[in-house]
């Protein structure tokens, strides 16, 4: 497997990230909203697949025997053992909606394993990235997780897949968290993981989502200092669980319990 410059690889991803993020911003007033894939709350605009494009074009530039995996289509095998995960805006419905955040991301996989990743919010012109054993950094400033205050101060976000069974798994947690912590706010997955890194939020889950989801958030919040799990010891599309230190055993137990109880 060849070997790879991963702060250069590091700029080339959050150089694409503002530029798609900024594409983003000057078309949202004449988007246009295409055909629901997986269920009618799934929904994908022009501007996520004109973002998409933009993005792996320069990947395949750059690297053209790096496979890539992208949401909206653009992927392609490789031969290189390196992967790029793309998802060009991570929170389609709150970009469409004005009523949330959103997010660029894209995160570089050496077989397996996260290696690089960036996460760009274009509102407020934030750069979240990671490189493996490298720390996190927002805007080029180091940054790390909460302290961990108890559950019953802490600021949890809840991610999930808006398809009815997923709403009602993510309605036994919330159901479950709500009167036990200081708060909870609903996210797309990778701001949920990256706001954990900077601190802003002590804990959160994801449910059912697509490595393109979770993949760049899930690095940046490790070399934070998060803990990650899910159902055992790992994370995963299915579940994915993360928390301050302090704070992890509490929301785990809590989250995996409700999702364990029998549906009423």
């Amino acid at each position: 497997m060849m070997e790879r410059d991963l702060l250069a690889a590091g700029d080339l991803a959050a150089s694409l990230a503002v530029c798609a993020g900024r594409l983003q911003l000057e078309r949202r007033d004449t988007l246009v909203v295409g055909a629901t894939k997986a269920h009618a709350n799934d929904v994908v605009s022009d501007v996520d697949i004109a973002s998409e494009r933009l993005i792996v074009d320069a990947v395949r530039a750059a690297w053209p025997d790096d496979a890539v995996q992208a949401e909206e289509g653009h992927g392609r095998p490789g031969t290189s053992g390196w992967t790029w995960v793309v998802d060009p805006l991570d929170g389609t419905r709150n970009y469409i909606s004005r009523t949330g955040p959103w997010s660029v991301c894209i995160a570089l996989y050496q077989g397996e394993q996260a290696r690089m990743a960036v996460v760009h919010e274009p509102v407020a012109n934030e750069t979240f990235s990671a490189v493996d054993g490298g720390g996190a950094l927002l805007n080029g400033a180091k940054i790390t997780a909460s302290s961990g205050p108890p559950l019953a101060e802490a600021l949890v976000g809840v991610s999930f897949q808006p398809g009815p069974e997923t709403k009602e798994r993510a309605g036994r947690v919330i159901r479950e968290l709500l009167p036990l912590s200081g708060d909870i706010r609903r996210l797309p997955a990778a701001l949920n993981l990256a706001y954990q890194a900077a601190g802003r939020l002590d804990g959160g889950l994801a449910l059912d989502t697509k490595l393109w989801d979770i993949a760049a958030g899930a690095l940046i919040a490790r070399e934070a200092g998060v803990v990650l799990g899910g159902h055992g010891e790992e994370f995963s599309t299915e579940l994915t669980i993360g928390a301050a230190p302090a704070l992890w055993p509490a929301l785990s137990e809590r989250v995996r319990a409700a999702l364990q109880r029998p549906t009423a």
